[in-house]
């Protein structure tokens, strides 16, 4: 089984207006998901860390990457295809709740 990475952005404003059906039965998705095994979390604060040339570490609070919607979560998930992968992120709460998940297809790094 291949890993993906998925990260989720939304906002409250397009959960709110997701009929409380839909993000319910979205929210018995990802308990299974967790149930099975999934190693997923809502997003806390993040921090920046560079360390150019091993010469030294800094940090910074605050996301490096940018987007409409704010990162809501992430999860690490087994298919056996990208396609499957799309399948078990189309039915979580930020795909169903007008926000977006990307799908990352994991690759070992030699």
């Amino acid at each position: 089984m291949a890993k993906f990475v998925t990260i989720g952005y939304g906002d409250q404003a397009g959960y709110d207006r997701t009929d409380a059906v839909v993000r319910d039965a979205a929210h018995a998705h990802d308990a299974r998901l967790r149930q099975d095994g999934v190693d997923m979390g809502v997003a806390g604060q993040p921090v920046q860390v560079r360390n150019h040339d091993a010469a030294g570490v800094t940090t910074e609070d605050g996301p490096f990457m940018s987007s409409p919607l704010p990162v809501a979560g992430f999860a690490i998930i087994e298919a056996a295809t990208l396609a499957e992968a799309i399948g078990i992120a189309s039915r979580t709460p930020c795909a169903v709740a007008h926000g977006v998940v990307e799908v990352w297809p994991l690759q070992e790094s030699s």
